[in-house]
Parts: C-alpha cells; structure tokens; sequence
C-alpha cells in the first residue's frame, strides 16, 4: 500500500485533541514533552483541556497542531514510513509534512509555527483585514470577482480549498465586496472567518521579514519524501526550496485543488491519510479524488486501524 500524508491547517484544532494518544502511546507523550520543553509552556495541557478560545489563538493553534500530528507520526512511522510517497499540508499543516518528511526536527518545528503565528497575529493588529469562505459554482471566476472587489480595498483569494469552495482574504472592504459580488455571481453562501487577520494575502508582507529569519535558524535538511507546496502544487525535495515556498506562502494562495490534483495523479493507486484532528481535508478529497481511497489518523482507533492495514 502507498500512502499519502495529508496534515491540517488551522481550524481542525479543538481542546481534548491528541489526549488519547498521549495516554495510550509513549512516543506520542514524548513528542507532547518535547513540544512544550521547546516552547517553555504547557502547550500539551491546552491541547488536552484548553480552553477552546485560547487554544484558538493563532499563536497556539499553530504548534498544537504541529503537535498532534507530529504524535501521530511518532507512533505510526515505524511501520508506515516506508509506504509513503508523498506528503503535503494545507497552509500550517505543510510545516508538519516538512517535519513528518524528516526536514524539521521536531523543536525547530514547533518554535518555528509559533513564531509564525505571533508574526501573523501581530501583523493583523497592525493592518487589520478579513477572511470570506465563497460556497458554491460562480459564473465568473474568482479572480475576476477579487479584481473588481478590490476597487474598495485590497482583496484576492486566499484557498482554493475545493471546486466549489474558496476564501477570499483582504482589507475589510474589499472582502465585503467581494462577498456582494460573488453572491450576485451564483454564490450559494459567502461567510465571514473568525481570523486574527487577512492571511495568505498581501495584507501579511509586513511579516515576511521575520518568517524569513525564523525559517533560516531552523535546521532543515532534505525532506525523505517529496511534499507539495501550496504555493506552486509541485513537489519539493530539498531544504532550499522548501525555505522558499514557506516563505512564499505566507502571501499567496494556498492551491489545494491543485495540490491534490498533481499528488492524485502522480501516485493513481495511493491511499490519502490525514494525520492529525478531525477530517477537513478527508472531506474535501471526496470531490478532489473521487477515485482514491482515503482515511483519517489522529485517534488511538484510528492509528490502531491505519497499522492493522499496512
């Protein structure tokens, strides 16, 4: 069986995540351990018990769920890692796949998602913006929606996430137009995010300066196993590139459908595994990769179910 890693991005996180696993699995209690002595807090009991609003902080998200799906891997690489052929995140979740792919020592990963997180948050404080999931088949494309929208304020698409669903992300104007116009465009639905600020936008330049230094102090090396970026849905396998495209998208669209797309393709008899909190991304495959089987892995039965399999 080939395997397929998925992890997942921010909003998959939720207090009680990875619990089961700290309590059944040492080497998942190891990575909790080691992930709080990097960080100097108990990042471990916010995951286990929150509380919700402060687990929610993009500061803390960010490393939680680096956390868990790091505990997953600890746990199941032995017997899985030499079934994988690719592995790929969505936004945050593409440092755990750096991390899972042997690119990222754990401690780096951890002080490094953190860092990105405070510089995201602190970035939305100093120009505040807004995010916009759009639902449903536009007339037009998304693009030419930001475009237009964007004679308001600053406004582009931030995830491609599915056919039929995308964020938008920008000034606050901007993105309430946008909303305006992809309504009248055929949009079933235009929801605002609860977002700390306008990521994966324009909006987040102020922070590339110091993402650009805290991903040059970690110790990165080759990842084992291609990962495909978010910002060019190509595989990377070498530690400069991966720099690169972390960096890169900290501004640019995050390209899923693409993404799942050229992974889908490239490895057709593939099994797609999501490693970590619930099952955002299992949903998405279903119109992604209709074809391909996939499953979820972020809880002791499921674990257990992925090794009964391999």
């Amino acid at each position: 069986m080939s395997l397929l890693l998925l992890f997942p991005g921010q909003g998959s996180q939720k207090p009680g995540m990875a619990k089961d696993l700290a309590a059944a699995y040492p080497a998942a209690r190891q990575v909790f351990d080691a992930a709080d002595a990097a960080l100097g807090a108990p990042l471990s009991t916010l995951c286990f018990e929150g509380p919700a609003e402060e687990l929610t902080r993009t500061h803390n998200a960010q490393p939680a769920l680096l956390a868990h799906g790091a505990a997953v891997w600890a746990v199941v690489q032995a017997r899985a890692s030499a079934h994988v052929v690719a592995a790929a995140g969505h936004s945050l979740g593409e440092f755990s796949a750096y991390h899972a792919a042997g690119a990222l020592p754990l401690g780096d990963a951890v002080r490094l998602v953190r860092r990105r997180g405070e510089l995201m948050y602190e970035t939305g404080v100093q120009r505040p913006g807004a995010m916009a999931a759009i639902l449903g088949e536009l007339q037009r494309p998304i693009d030419e929606v930001c475009a237009e929208a964007s004679a308001a304020g600053v406004v582009v698409p931030a995830n491609y996430n599915a056919l039929e669903q995308v964020v938008i992300s920008g000034e606050v104007a901007g993105v309430e137009r946008g909303m305006e116009l992809a309504k009248a465009a055929g949009a079933k639905r235009a929801v605002r995010l609860q977002v700390s600020g306008a990521f994966h936008s324009p909006l987040m330049q102020p922070a590339e300066a110091g993402l650009s230094q805290a991903l040059g102090i970690a110790a990165w090396t080759a990842p084992r196993w291609p990962v495909y970026s978010n910002v060019t849905a190509l595989p990377v396998d070498d530690a400069a590139t991966a720099r690169d495209v972390l960096l890169r998208q900290l501004t640019s669209p995050v390209r899923w459908v693409a993404v799942i797309q050229a992974m889908a393709a490239a490895h057709p008899d593939a099994t797609f595994v999501e490693m970590g909190p619930g099952n955002v991304l299992t949903g998405l495959l279903k119109r992604l990769a209709p074809t391909h089987a996939a499953r979820t892995c972020g809880t002791v039965g499921e674990v257990e179910a992925l090794l009964e399999s391999l």
